[in-house]
């Protein structure tokens, strides 16, 4: 009776450590801050990166809300404008996305057609710790 117990006692502490040091290890949250268009990247509660980032311009839209990331494109191509490039794509929301752009003097004003922009560089960095975190481990919110 008592080596069921410890067995289970055992086992379980095993799989709340597992669980909890899994799912904190991915906790990644972009918040993006319309009203002073910047990007907060943070890792388990700590900062990891802040950027200026575009978002949209007047006339435009970027909507406010949260979501989990959901799907990438490293080399992605606007469909809706001309072919505009789109590098490093985070998908969050339909045709939304976190991108790079090679307009980076607009970088810290309203400027996009509803997308959040970084510079190409910030955006390669949270593309690939999108990718290392998992699509599911990454909420990006967007407040104003």
């Amino acid at each position: 009776m008592f080596g069921k117990f410890i067995t289970g006692a055992a086992l379980a502490l095993t799989i709340a450590l597992g669980t909890a040091g899994g799912a904190a290890a991915a906790n990644v949250v972009a918040r993006v801050d319309v009203s002073t268009q910047t990007m907060t990247v943070t890792q388990n509660g700590a900062v990891k990166y802040r950027w200026r980032v575009s978002t949209a311009r007047a006339g435009k839209v970027t909507p406010s809300g949260t979501w989990t990331a959901k799907w990438l494109s490293k080399n992605h191509k606007s469909s809706r404008y001309r072919g505009a490039p789109m590098p490093y794509a985070v998908f969050y929301n339909g045709n939304y996305a976190v991108h790079g752009t090679n307009q980076v003097s607009r970088l810290g004003r309203p400027a996009s057609a509803g997308c959040v922009r970084l510079d190409t560089a910030n955006a390669a960095k949270f593309f690939a710790l999108t990718q290392r975190v998992g699509l599911k481990n990454v909420k990006i919110v967007v407040h104003r």
